[in-house]
C-alpha cells in the first residue's frame, strides 16, 4: 500500500522542520482567552458571593483541566498568566477608584497602572503553572526523537498523581510568594473564597495558603479521576476520586473540632462607624467635623470597650484639640469605659518639629495615666511609604502621602478587664502569618483580634466585602473573635468560628454594639504559621523534579 503524503513528509523531516511544526501547533489564541474568562469568573467566588467556595472549586477543576491541554512549560505558564490576569483585573479593579477618584490621577494613567499591576500579579499563577509542568509533564525528547516523531514535543500533559500534588504545591508556593515579595499583596488568595466553602475546616490547621493547597489538590484529583474514567479506566479512577471526596468530607467535618476555649469574662463593645467622606480628611474643616462627630459617638453611651476606625482623629495625637482629649478622659474615668481610637503618631522635637510619623491606635483605660499606643508595622506601598524609584508615580496623585515609620513586628496587647486584645490597622489583617506570630510570641497572648481600618479610599465597591471575608479567615485560623471598626464599612463582629454575628450597613453613620467572648489556646496554624504548607510543598516539588513522569520519559 502506498505511503500517504503525510507519512512521506514525516520521514524526510529534519529536527529544524519538526521544531517549526511544533511552533505552528502552538495553543490557539482562544485557549488563553478561555483561561482569562475563567479567571474573571473566579472573582465571583469571593465576597460578596455567598458560599462561593463551591464555585471556586468548579473553576479550579476547569483551570487544571485546561492546563493539561498545554504542550510545554511556556504554554502552561501563559495559561496560568491568562487565568491570573482575568482574576486580578476583575478582582482588584477598585484600586482604580483610589487612584482616579480620590487620587486625582488621570483616568488613562490610572487604568494603565491597574493593568500593569495585574500583569505583575499574574506572574505568580504563571510561575505555578510553569513549575507544575516541569514536575509533572514533559521534558525535551531524546536526541533524534524529534526527527522520528515530530509530535513528541507537542503532546498534551496527562493528569497523574505527580501532577496533582505538584499543582497543589506549586500553587500554594506561588500564592505565598505573592504575599511576601515586595512587602506582599495576598489579596484574593484562593483560600479566602473558602470561608463558607467545603474546605474552611482546614484553616485552623494550615492557614489560608494551606486551604489553597487543598483546593488545588482536590481540583487536580477530580480532573485525574474524570480523565481516567473518560478513557475507560474505571478502576484506576476510583483512587483519585475517593481521595478528593475524602478531603472534601474532612473539610466539612473539621469545623466541629474545638481548638480554643473561652477565657475571661465577655466584653461589651461598641464599634463606631463615622462615615466621614475621604476628601474631607484633607481639609481643616473636615478634620474638625470628624473630631466632633467621633466625640459625640464615643461619649453617647458607655461600654467595656469603644473602638473608632483608623485615623478617625486625623491629626497628630499631641495636637488633638484639648476639649476633645479632656472629654474622652473624663468619660473613660466616669463610666469605666476603655477607648481605642485611631490618630497620627509622631515625636515632637524640642524645636517643635515632628519626626517619625506613624499610623497609630491609642488606648485610654479608666483611672490610668498611661496611654496605650500601637504603631502600624506593615505599611501600604504608595499609601504610607514610597518604594524606591516610584516617587514620580506618587507625584501623579493629588494626595498628601509621605513615608511613615514602622512599628515593631510584635507589640504588646491592649488590656481591657484582664482581656488582652491584639490590634492591627487597615490591611495588616491580610497577613495571617504576622497575626499568628503576634499571638505566638506575645508573653500575654490576646484573646480577641481588633482591626481598625478606613476603606473609604475604594468607594462602595467589592473591596469592603472582600476585606471582611479576609478578616473572617483570620478568625478561622486563630480561633479568636475579630472586631472591625471601619469608617465607611464593613464594621462587623466576627465570632471565633469565622461567622459574622453583627454588621452595620455600609456608608451609614452608626454604632454596632455586641458582647464578645475572648478565647485562649493556639490552633495548629498559630503554632507553626505557614511553615507546614511551605515545607510540604517544597518536599513534594523536589520529589516531582527528581522522579516525575516527565523526567523518566526524558
Amino acid at each position: 500500500m502506498a505511503d500517504s503524503l503525510f507519512s512521506r513528509l514525516r520521514r524526510r523531516m529534519t529536527p529544524a522542520t519538526a521544531t517549526a511544526l511544533t511552533d505552528e501547533r502552538a495553543m490557539p489564541w482562544w485557549h488563553y482567552l478561555a483561561a482569562c474568562v475563567a479567571g474573571a469568573a473566579n472573582t465571583l467566588s469571593f465576597a460578596p458571593t455567598p458560599h462561593g467556595g463551591w464555585l471556586e472549586l468548579a473553576l479550579f477543576v476547569f483551570f487544571f483541566a485546561w492546563l493539561t491541554r498545554t504542550t510545554n512549560w511556556k504554554s502552561a505558564a501563559l495559561t496560568g498568566a491568562a487565568f491570573g490576569f482575568g482574576n486580578f483585573v476583575t478582582g482588584v479593579w477598585w484600586l482604580y477608584v483610589s487612584m482616579h477618584v480620590y487620587g486625582g490621577m488621570a483616568a488613562p494613567l490610572a487604568g494603565a497602572a491597574l493593568v500593569l499591576f495585574t500583569l505583575y500579579l499574574a506572574l505568580y499563577p504563571a510561575l505555578a503553572a510553569a513549575i507544575w509542568s516541569f514536575c509533572a509533564g514533559h521534558v525535551r525528547p531524546r536526541q533524534g526523537e524529534s526527527e522520528r516523531n515530530p509530535q513528541s514535543q507537542s503532546r498534551p500533559f496527562s493528569p497523574t498523581w505527580h501532577g496533582s500534588f505538584a499543582f497543589a504545591s506549586a500553587w500554594a508556593l506561588s500564592e505565598w510568594l505573592r504575599g511576601t515579595v515586595f512587602t506582599g499583596f495576598p489579596w484574593l488568595a484562593s483560600g479566602y473564597a473558602q470561608v463558607d466553602g467545603p474546605l474552611a475546616g482546614y484553616a485552623p490547621l494550615v492557614g489560608v495558603y494551606g486551604v489553597g493547597w487543598m483546593l488545588a489538590l482536590v481540583a487536580a484529583l477530580l480532573v485525574q479521576a474524570f480523565t481516567r474514567t473518560w478513557h475507560s479506566r474505571r478502576l484506576p479512577a476510583l483512587a483519585p476520586a475517593a481521595l478528593a471526596l475524602a478531603l472534601l468530607a474532612a473539610g466539612l467535618v473539621l469545623p466541629l473540632a474545638t481548638w480554643t476555649t473561652s477565657a475571661n469574662v465577655p466584653l461589651k463593645v461598641r464599634l463606631l462607624q463615622g462615615n466621614v467622606k475621604q476628601e474631607m480628611k484633607f481639609e481643616r474643616a473636615g478634620m474638625l467635623a470628624a473630631i466632633d462627630e467621633y466625640q459625640r459617638l464615643i461619649t453617647a453611651q458607655p461600654a467595656d470597650l469603644i473602638i473608632t476606625p483608623e485615623t478617625a482623629i486625623p491629626v497628630l495625637a499631641q495636637t488633638m484639640p484639648e476639649p476633645f482629649a479632656l472629654a474622652l478622659r473624663r468619660f473613660a474615668d466616669q463610666t469605666g469605659s476603655a477607648i481605642l481610637f485611631g490618630a497620627i503618631g509622631g515625636t515632637l522635637t524640642p524645636d517643635g518639629q515632628v519626626s517619625g510619623y506613624t499610623n497609630s491606635l491609642f488606648g485610654l483605660t479608666p483611672h490610668s495615666g498611661e496611654l496605650y499606643r500601637y504603631d502600624k508595622h506593615h505599611l501600604v506601598p504608595f499609601g504610607e511609604f514610597v518604594p524606591w524609584g516610584f516617587r514620580w508615580f506618587v507625584d501623579l496623585m493629588d494626595i498628601p502621602l509621605g513615608d511613615f515609620a514602622r512599628g515593631a513586628p510584635v507589640q504588646r496587647p491592649f488590656l481591657v478587664h484582664n482581656q488582652p486584645l491584639a490590634v492591627d490597622i487597615c490591611y495588616e489583617d491580610i497577613f495571617g502569618e504576622e497575626i499568628a506570630r503576634t499571638l505566638r510570641e506575645s508573653p500575654m497572648p490576646a484573646g480577641v483580634l481588633v482591626n481598625a481600618t478606613n476603606l473609604a479610599w475604594f468607594g462602595d465597591t467589592i473591596a469592603l466585602d472582600q476585606h471582611l471575608q479576609i478578616a473572617r479567615m483570620r478568625s478561622l485560623e486563630t480561633g479568636r473573635p475579630m472586631l472591625r471598626a471601619t469608617n465607611t464599612g464593613a464594621t462587623a463582629v466576627i465570632d471565633a468560628h469565622g461567622k459574622v454575628t453583627g454588621r452595620l450597613p455600609a456608608y451609614t453613620v452608626g454604632v454596632l454594639e455586641a458582647n464578645v467572648q475572648g478565647t485562649a489556646g493556639n490552633t495548629p496554624y498559630v503554632t507553626s504559621g505557614n511553615n507546614t504548607v511551605l515545607a510540604v510543598s517544597l518536599v513534594l516539588l523536589a520529589l516531582g523534579f527528581a522522579f516525575g513522569p516527565g523526567r523518566r520519559r526524558g
